[in-house]
Parts: C-alpha cells; structure tokens; sequence
C-alpha cells in the first residue's frame, strides 16, 4: 500500500517550516503537524490590545545569520521589515546600570567591568580573533574549547569576566548555567553576530518568517504526534488512535521531545538525543500604561541582571526599546526573563505567584513599574534551548555520520547552535538529507524495473 504522504513533518517551528518550505519546492507531498495552536515554535508572538509580544526569541544579527537572511530574501522579507535595533545594552552593578555589553566601546565605558577584567577580556577577545578560523559554526566539535565550560573558561580570567560579561550573557541568551555549557559554542557565537549595535529585530513579530513560510504549506495546527516508528524504508506517525504513513517523517521538536517520540531510534542517535539536554525558560510580559528605562544606561533595550547582583531575574528587555512598533503610541512593554536557577521553582506554578515574584524583582531597577504595570501574561518553556554541553560535541560527529533512514531530525540542537540561525540550517539539511534519500531509493527501484 502506497504511503500517505511523501514526508511528514513534526513540528512547526523556523526548523520544520524551513524544511516543509524546501522539500514542497522540490515537489513533495508534505505535511507539517503541530502540537501548539499556532506556527513558530520558539519563535512565536502574540498579539493583544496593540502589543506585540515574542514570546521566544527576541533578536536576529546581520553578522553569522547566512542562512537566515537567504531564507529572507527568498520570502521577499526587506531590511527595511527587519529593522536595526539600534539601542544599547547594559549590566547593572553597584546600584547603576552600565551600558556597552557586546560593543566595543564597552572597552572605555567600561561596561560593569573593572580594570582589570577589561584587561583581561582584551586578552581572551585578541586570542578568540587571532583563532577565528578555528570556530566552525557548523562544525562546533572541532572547535577549540570543545572541552571546556564556559566556567571553567572564564577560571582563567579576573573573576568580573564572569561574573558581569559571561555569566549574564549566556544565563541571559540562553538560560545557561556556565558550569554545564560549552565555551567553544558560545565563544563561536560571539565572534560570529559581532557587537549589540548592529542587531536587528522583526517589525512585525518574531514569527514573521514563520507565518510566511507557513502561508504557502499544508499545517495542521493542534494535533499532537504521539510516536513515529521507522519501519521497512518508510515511517508511521501516531496521532491518537489515527496512523499515517510516510515515505519520511521529520522530527523537527527539541531532541528531549524526540527522544520521547522516535520509538527506534540508531544507536548514534539515540546517544546524541541523549546528550542534548535543553534549558527551560520562563518570561513575563508586562503590558504599560506608559515607557519605563532605567536611569543613566542611554535607553537601554536590554538590561541584564547578573546572578551576581539578582537571583530572580537574569535581565529585562525594553521591548518598546526593541522596536516603537511592540506598543501603542505612549506605552510601555517589557519582558522580564527569570534566572536559570528560579526557573524550576515557578515553571509550573500559578501565573499570578511567578508575576508576583519578578515584576517585585523588577521594582529594584524600575521602581515605578507598579504604577504604570496595566496587564501580565507568562510564558513557559520546558524546551527553551539545547545547554549545548562538552558531553554533545563529543557525540555530535557520530549523529552527523549516521546512514539516512526514514526518521531524521531539524533543530538548532543539531548544529549546537541556540538561535533561529541554527534551526534554519538544520532544516534545510535535513531537508536535502530526505532528498538524497528518496531519489536514491527511485533511482534504486527504477534500476530494478519496479
């Protein structure tokens, strides 16, 4: 009996949708399945009372983002649709905030580092340049560092460069804890987007490229997959008690989840799925009667909080900052992001107890948030980002080697890359991985006179 689909996608975040958009190109018959009610996965945005929230990912650069901006072009998306950000960052220390995080002229401002830790990253930053060719971002196992954390990194360093550059960049970007992830990817990482300036955002929401490539795709939202068996040169998707057929399925879903999901997985993806742990995440949108900085940091649109400083947060961002568009004329939007070790407290607990503990932790650097703070809504993420850890470089070349069979996978936890630049690589490789295999397989059936 003749499968129901060519391919089946599970999942519809920038990852799967890359993929769907790619393989419908080629002429395949598709399908993306997603559990949420909505496209975009990490990347998604709501919309409420002329707020534009991301509820994800908040930022993309023009700098190490390749395939993004292809991907972009393709869907006719302008610069003038992704426009620069063009607003500081800053690290609050002693009582203040301190802008230049990620710019180099942080270097003179000093950024919330002292002198000798300026120093110091002077020192790391001509070593990470003079060593640039060695940061494959497709490649991150080969890279040097590959066996270090980014703590014990910073270890070799003044104690600032951790605890006021490194710590918040990566418990921040990422939801990191430093003693458990790689230096090498988050040191490819700097080295490839460049400094905070030049950082852009979607006018329209963070899921821009998301509903476009979904426009033209066959999506069925709120249907959960339930298992994927790989059997005989094709696949079956579980959905309940439905079953479809596919000459491939896609698990484009953070590796936790397909791990879950593929029943039969190879020995060495089985291994790597098992090495890709994922940080949670959990945020706090606030909704503004009127915008609100912080004082003496030039309108920042990103205050990160050391754990240093805050065990509750791990930054603020200014979204009307970010971009005017995110609020009504005159309004205010923040988002407020939860530090990594707050996170596992409140993931699951009610709305208004998480609200209550970070717009409180908040009042330390905004002290009239209470004042103007009209609406809250909380947003969860028990998959945020792969922790990118030493243990997954070091599995990572044998997953990459592994035969093409009838389940493969999308993500940025395949390129070990957290960032929408990494799930769009990883779709459109796996992508052209699915491609090679079922002209392979034709070509093989036609040779035989089937």
């Amino acid at each position: 009996m003749s499968p129901d689909l060519d391919v089946a996608v599970v999942g519809a975040g920038i990852a799967g949708l890359t993929a769907a958009d790619e393989l419908r190109r080629a002429g395949l018959d598709v399908r993306v399945f997603e559990s949420a009610g909505h496209v975009g996965g990490r990347m998604a945005s709501a919309r409420r009372d002329g707020y534009t929230i991301d509820t994800g990912a908040e930022q993309i650069s023009p700098r190490g983002y390749r395939a993004t901006w292809e991907l972009l072009a393709r869907l006719g998306v302008t610069e003038d649709e992704v426009p620069r950000i063009g607003r500081p960052v800053a690290v609050w220390r002693d009582g203040r905030a301190h802008s230049g995080v990620t710019d180099p002229r942080g270097m003179i401002s000093g950024a919330g580092l002292s002198a000798r830790a300026r120093l110091d990253l002077l020192r790391f930053a001509a070593w990470a340049l003079r060593r640039r060719a060695d940061f494959d971002d497709d490649h991150p196992e080969r890279s040097p560092l590959a066996d270090a954390t980014v703590a014990e990194l910073a270890g070799h360093y003044h104690p600032d460069l951790h605890d006021y550059l490194l710590q918040p960049v990566a418990g921040s970007f990422f939801g990191w804890d430093t003693a458990r992830s790689s230096a090498a990817v988050l040191t490819g990482l700097l080295l490839a987007v460049g400094g905070a300036g030049t950082w852009r955002t979607y006018r329209d929401g963070m899921d821009t490229p998301a509903r476009l490539l979904a426009a033209g795709l066959d999506v069925v939202t709120g249907r959960r997959v339930d298992e994927v068996v790989a059997d005989r040169g094709t696949a079956r998707v579980r959905i309940g008690s439905d079953e479809i057929t596919a000459r491939s399925v896609l698990l484009c879903v953070p590796a936790p989840v397909a791990r879950s999901l593929h029943a039969n997985p190879l020995d060495e993806e089985a291994d790597y799925l098992a090495a890709c742990t994922f940080t949670t995440a959990l945020k706090v949108s606030c909704l503004l009667d009127a915008p609100l900085s912080p004082e003496g940091a030039g309108r920042p649109y990103l205050l990160l909080t050391p754990e240093a400083e805050d065990r509750a947060l791990s930054a603020i961002i200014f979204d009307h900052e970010k971009h005017p568009g995110r609020a009504p004329t005159a309004k205010g939007l923040l988002t407020l992001m939860a530090n990594a070790g707050t996170v596992p407290d409140l993931l699951d607990a009610p709305d208004h107890e998480v609200v209550e503990r970070l717009t409180t932790a908040a009042r330390r650097y905004l002290p009239s948030l209470g004042a103007v703070n009209r609406a809250n809504f909380v947003h969860r993420h028990h998959h945020a980002l792969p922790e990118a850890t030493p243990q997954a470089l070091h599995r990572r070349a044998r997953f990459m080697a592994r035969p093409n069979g009838p389940v493969d996978y999308a993500g940025d936890w395949v390129m070990l890359r957290p960032a929408s630049e990494g799930a769009v690589r990883a779709g459109a490789l796996a992508a052209s991985r699915v491609l090679s295999r079922l002209r392979s397989t034709q070509d093989t059936a036609a040779a035989a006179g089937v």
